[in-house]
């Protein structure tokens, strides 16, 4: 029987198992759709380059605080890809990068308050029944993500990348989130939107799994396929009671 459950965070829960890359670019495509009377030199490559570039930068450097909650982090990170856009020449002069920046933050900021918003009811029931474990790559600020939307009371606790030092796919943030949740590995269920960096390394310590899948970074891993599926967080309570 399933008697705790480890959710990921980015991806998961704040965009329907989309990659964010995807609802970035989703913003960036709308903005640009809206601009009339230019030629906007910015394909889909040439973004994912600038949001690789912005990943890493943000890895590098401290620029995400604790005290950041999901709107600062946005703005932060779409800064840095207006600028490498723009460094690099691909926005006309008639484009306004504040502008471009706010949109973009602020669109994709409003997703995830409608993702999140679908999983709260979900993770409230959940939290009712299951003591329950947050394990995330993320920029070390994951606990005033969660404040600000409101739903850091439903998890024991946090296992984040930036302040254990470990980043998935390594199972060793998984192996923590278990020893947290003071169970054995096949009594406890993993959720999370990544086939690579949540299913196979939580399989591989013995833990059961829901792989909320939806459109991911490449198209090798949007043709992967693995037994455990499902289309919407809101699915996760019928499957427990199936396996159980």
């Amino acid at each position: 029987m399933i008697k705790g459950i480890i959710f990921d965070y980015g991806g998961t829960l704040d965009s329907r198992g989309v990659h964010w890359s995807e609802v970035l670019w989703d913003g960036f495509s709308r903005f640009f759709e809206s601009v009339s009377d230019c030629t906007i030199d910015v394909s889909k490559e040439r973004f994912r380059e600038a949001y690789v570039y912005g990943e890493r930068k943000l890895a590098r450097e401290r620029i995400i605080l604790p005290q950041d909650d999901f709107g600062t982090l946005l703005f932060k990170k779409v800064t840095i890809e207006v600028g490498y856009m723009a460094d690099k020449g691909w926005l006309p002069s008639n484009v306004d990068e504040g502008s471009l920046r706010d949109f973009v933050a602020t669109y994709c900021d409003s997703r995830a308050r409608e993702c999140i918003d679908e999983a709260r009811p979900v993770l409230e029931a959940l939290a009712a029944r299951y003591p329950m474990m947050l394990v995330s790559n993320f920029y070390g600020n994951i606990d005033s993500v969660l404040r600000g939307y409101g739903v850091r009371d439903y998890f024991r606790g946090i296992i984040e990348s930036a302040v254990v030092g470990v980043r998935k796919p390594n199972p060793t943030l998984f192996r923590l989130g278990v020893d947290a949740l003071e169970l054995p590995a096949d009594e406890v269920l993993v959720v999370g939107d990544s086939l690579k960096k949540d299913i196979l390394p939580a399989e591989s310590l013995g833990c059961r799994v829901l792989w909320l899948k939806g459109k991911g970074w490449t198209a090798e891993e949007d043709a992967q396929t693995h037994s455990a599926m499902i289309k919407s967080i809101t699915d996760v309570p019928g499957r427990i009671d199936v396996r159980c």
